[in-house]
């Protein structure tokens, strides 16, 4: 806000405070008036109220009665105070801002950050799969992880496999992309929620089987890539690990397995290979620290210095225990415990034919190559966070608060990042579009109505909706059961059941008619319980009945 701003907010706050110094009052009319537009906070607006009040000058809902305002006390407001006061409005104003309202934080952070252009999506969308390649390069290292993607291969490729079940595509660097172009079936005018249910169905299909990758390609590939990791497999045998040559070879059969596009389930399988390695690395080393900080009391930093890249050697232990220190006899008493734990970790290290440091090493690389991907999509989503903002507002008022509705297009957009193909020459605003539609519809669909309809029963009764109009435009009259199920073809029963589902549930507190005093639940019959008219026959039966019975002898 620039000065001048600032000083006009304050010319007017002035003049209303010098306003209720002369009348002894101001309206919430008048106190509203002189508020600039950009406050609507009632917790601000609530404080300005509450200065005013203590400057002397009582705020009320309407102009008061002379006589009552003589019985108010006289005000004390003088100049300084007025100015005093306005300054503090002003400042107050100039904070509009720092507001805890989760809306308007979300929205200022969320116009911090930079619209992409389409290099900009080019540039980041190849950070992704830079990162996604460092991962896949750096697996291949470990043992099992190529052989799991060869067997999946196999079996996807074999009779009754589907390719497009192990391979999206490939991740191969390149600067020849397409200018980006806009997709093609705009969205219809006046489309209803469930037309856009149904309609993004059979798109979803659609993508679907235009995503497949080429078989001929992929077995090229996958033959490559088995001939590699046989030669690599060869001379790890015969010159060991640490040989150059073996080097050299584990550097091309990491190249070659790190352009497959896999699907996230395959590839998160790949990764826990590694991770699971690492997983029982840590636990025994957890063990063997716990042993020697806590039982022991051995210093930390000698522990360290003789543990760290000594994990599986009983050296370290014996120059502990021959130090001649005070945590010598207890590491002397608790060695046959961190004996038994580096035995594990030795078996481990043999079963994987790595050493503890290339399982470490190879971890790190692998969360180095995820960390990059995860900041490329990060800064992906926040960059087009304005864009589930604008499809979220026509979604409004369909059962979901707005802030529930911008998460669930959050969700969709980032799973628009994860399936983003930058070489097909869409923009990603135009490709996110229909996933974050879809992943609002479908929340709609799913949490809107106070009793929960599953989402296909959701679409049968959109459609049925859709049939009944239809058939009202033609006959003119609403369709009975019978012929929505011969015009759909499904049975009468059914209809009617889903018609049953269809209604929506109606609040007993429900005001009826002009009289507030009145609501539905006052109009619906309570069944378990008898008339008025019958309770008061029997009532009186039972007392005549009982005064007879009581006039009779013992006889």
């Amino acid at each position: 806000m620039s000065t001048q701003e600032i000083e006009q907010q304050q010319s007017r706050l002035k003049e209303l405070i010098a306003k209720g110094k002369e009348q002894g009052f101001v309206t919430y009319a008048e106190v509203n008036d002189h508020l600039p537009d950009d406050i609507a906070d009632p917790d601000q607006i609530e404080d300005i109220i509450r200065m005013i009040n203590d400057m002397g000058i009582t705020v009320y809902e309407t102009a008061p009665d002379p006589d009552e305002l003589l019985a108010t006390e006289e005000s004390t407001a003088d100049e300084l105070a007025a100015e005093e006061a306005a300054a503090a409005l002003a400042l107050v104003e100039t904070e509009a801002g720092r507001t805890t309202d989760p809306v308007r934080m979300y929205m200022r952070e969320m116009g911090t950050v930079e619209l992409l252009t389409r290099e900009g999506e080019i540039t980041i969308a190849k950070r992704i799969e830079e990162g996604i390649r460092d991962m896949l390069s750096a697996a291949a290292y470990f043992p099992g992880t190529v052989e799991y993607a060869l067997d999946a291969y196999a079996q996807a490729s074999g009779e009754g496999g589907r390719l497009s079940d192990l391979l999206i595509g490939y991740l191969d660097p390149t600067d020849d992309v397409p200018e980006a172009t806009q997709m093609v079936g705009p969205e219809p005018k006046g489309a209803t929620e469930e037309d856009e249910l149904s309609a993004e169905d059979g798109s979803e299909e659609e993508e679907e089987e235009d995503r497949g990758p080429d078989p001929e390609e992929a077995k090229r590939r996958f033959t490559a890539l088995k001939r590699q990791h046989a030669k690599t497999q060869k001379v790890l045998k015969e010159k060991g690990r640490s040989s150059a040559e073996a080097q050299a070879q584990l550097v091309k059969l990491g190249e070659l397995f790190s352009p497959f596009k896999l699907v996230p389930r395959h590839f998160d399988a790949i990764m826990q290979i590694p991770q699971d390695a690492l997983d029982r690395v840590r636990r025994q080393e957890r063990m063997i620290m716990q042993i020697c900080l806590k039982r022991a009391n051995v210093p930390r930093e000698i522990f360290r210095k003789e543990f760290v890249g000594n994990e599986s050697s009983e050296a370290w232990v014996t120059r502990l225990i021959k130090a001649k220190k005070a945590y010598s006899s207890a590491v002397d008493a608790q060695k046959e415990e961190i004996f038994r734990c580096q035995k594990k970790l030795r078996q481990l290290t043999d079963d994987e034919g790595l050493s503890v440091a290339d399982i470490k090493e190879i971890n790190r690389r692998i969360a180095l190559g995820d960390a990059k991907a995860r900041r490329a999509k990060k800064e992906m989503v926040e960059a087009n966070l304005r864009l589930v903002i604008s499809i979220a507002k026509k979604y409004t008022n369909r059962g979901l608060q707005f802030l529930d509705l911008i998460q669930e297009g959050n969700i969709g957009l980032m799973k628009a990042v994860d399936k983003f193909e930058y070489r097909r020459g869409y923009k990603f605003s135009t490709y996110a579009t229909w996933w974050i539609r879809q992943a609002i519809t479908r929340s709609i669909a799913d949490q809107a109505r106070t009793i929960r309809i599953p989402v296909h029963m959701i679409e049968t009764i959109n459609k049925l909706n859709r049939v009944s109009r239809q058939m009202l435009q033609e006959m003119g009259r609403e369709p009975t059961p019978e012929e929505l199920g011969r015009r759909m073809e499904m049975p009468e029963d059914k209809v009617r059941r889903v018609l049953k589902i269809a209604k929506e549930p109606i609040s007993m507190e429900t005001p009826i008619g002009d009289d507030e005093d009145s609501h539905l639940g006052d109009f619906i019959e309570d069944v378990t319980i008898g008339s008025p008219v019958d309770l008061a026959t029997s009532e009186g039966l039972r007392e005549a009945t009982r005064e007879v019975l009581a006039g009779l002898t013992a006889r």
